[in-house]
């Protein structure tokens, strides 16, 4: 891997994390576009994101702070019912995670077709839930665990999550200036345990990503995923996503073709 793919990876991770048109499927694609063995690259893979849950961080940090400080007050409130419905939401992709876990990995191993047909998958998605009425309700208990379904199924590579829990949202008529919120912040102890997991558990080989390197696509990751989280926020509220439909159902048919 040299700067320039590094920086690239860095930025195509960052704008896809929080962008509906799937990280996990660009990156398989930049890979084979690259040529790269994700083997050897394995810190490269934690370090990006990590500076995409970071960003998250920062655009959130004040929403972060006034759930931590409601849950410190232990005893049951807004805040802390709010904490507990993104907990809910975490169970399926959790229980997936851990009980399909060989079978997810084996996804990832360049198959275009694959890909393809998931970012199909997401292209219908992000269009029923542009169609959806808006019934402006609140996030429920029940609303919490069927987006926690469609986090779930983002596990496969093609499938946006941020696409599919927010267009999920959409449909079953929760209000859209909340959805986004929830959306990212019920990702950030996913992702972030998933890395500690690769971290402690993975096949960390010595060769690979110099810190230079590291560092490149790390601050790529970083200033590309602040800005489409917070993009991303004002095209959910104006109900946007529909031109990310088109690209995804594109993409998904290019890829295919010539995968």
């Amino acid at each position: 891997m040299n700067w320039i793919e590094a920086i690239i990876l860095g930025l195509i991770q960052g704008l896809t994390e929080f962008l509906p048109v799937s990280s996990s499927g660009h990156l398989e694609i930049g890979k084979v576009l690259f040529g790269i063995d994700a083997s050897e690259n394995f810190y490269f893979s934690l370090a990006v994101h990590g500076a995409t849950v970071a960003s998250t961080l920062v655009v959130f940090r004040k929403e972060i702070l006034c759930l931590l400080k409601g849950v410190l007050a232990f005893r049951m409130n807004e805040e802390t019912t709010y904490v507990l419905k993104i907990i809910v939401s975490m169970i399926p992709a959790g229980l997936a995670g851990f009980l399909l876990r060989d079978e997810i990995v084996g996804l990832f191993n360049g198959k275009m077709n694959i890909v393809g047909s998931m970012l199909l998958v997401t292209a219908f998605l992000l269009t029923a839930g542009h169609f959806s009425s808006n019934r402006a309700k609140p996030i429920g208990w029940l609303d919490a665990v069927i987006i926690g379904i469609s986090q779930a199924f983002a596990l496969i590579p093609g499938i946006s999550r941020s696409g599919a829990t927010i267009a999920t949202g959409m449909m079953i008529g929760n209000r859209r200036d909340e959805l986004a919120k929830f959306s990212f912040l019920m990702v950030l102890v996913p992702v972030i345990g998933a890395n500690l997991l690769e971290l402690f558990t993975g096949d960390v080989t010595d060769t690979g990503t110099g810190t230079e390197l590291l560092l490149a696509g790390s601050i790529a990751a970083f200033i590309s995923g602040y800005l489409a989280c917070r993009w991303m926020i004002s095209l959910v509220r104006k109900s946007k996503l529909i031109w990310f439909a088109i690209y995804c159902a594109a993409a998904g048919l290019l890829t295919i073709l010539f995968g």
